[in-house]
């Protein structure tokens, strides 16, 4: 039975009950100041084939594409510093010390900084719903706005994160792409 024809069936999943975690935080709770977070998506590639007057087609590799978060910058705790805290965590020192033999490396990047990212859809009890966790991810851009004198809106802050395969797991427990 369709979800609009019986109240005491389950809601549909709503965008705006998610939450954000990242482990490789100061306080790794999930991120209350999370305004919006693109879910994993996946591309395919295809490979043609021409025999005589007719194309064959074949699917190819597969690619997680990057995940988008954005974040509004509160004064505590301070997004923007954590953001470059997590910078500095995946080898990138202040250019300032130019005699630190250090750099970003995937090892860095991913175990000592972000840790874990994990994306949550909950129902209106609070219970999970649908629960992503991006493998071995990293930051590939950090985008700290825009100010201006005529605009109230709230600073925000755009993470951008790449990773290897996510993590699915739905409300009954089943887990996709992965047991870990």
């Amino acid at each position: 039975m369709a979800f609009w024809t019986d109240a005491t069936n389950k809601d549909p999943k709503r965008k705006y009950r998610f939450t954000v975690l990242i482990t490789g935080l100061a306080t790794s709770a999930e991120l209350w100041y999370a305004k919006s977070v693109t879910k994993p998506s996946v591309s395919i590639g295809s490979t043609e084939h021409t025999y005589l007057n007719h194309k064959f087609y074949y699917p190819g590799n597969v690619e997680w594409n990057e995940v988008t978060l954005e974040l509004v910058d509160p004064v505590s705790p301070d997004a923007a510093g954590q953001m470059a805290e997590l910078l500095a965590k995946s080898g990138y020192p202040s250019p300032a010390t130019p005699e630190s033999p250090v750099t970003i490396s995937k090892r860095n990047a991913t175990a000592g900084a972000l840790q874990a990212v994990v994306i949550t859809q909950i129902d209106a009890d609070g219970n999970d719903i649908e629960k992503w966790t991006l493998r071995n991810a990293f930051i590939t851009g950090v985008d700290y706005g825009d100010l201006s004198y005529g605009d109230e809106e709230l600073s925000t802050i755009s993470v951008t994160m790449r990773y290897d395969w996510a993590t699915l797991e739905d409300s009954t427990g089943k887990k996709y792409w992965g047991s870990n």
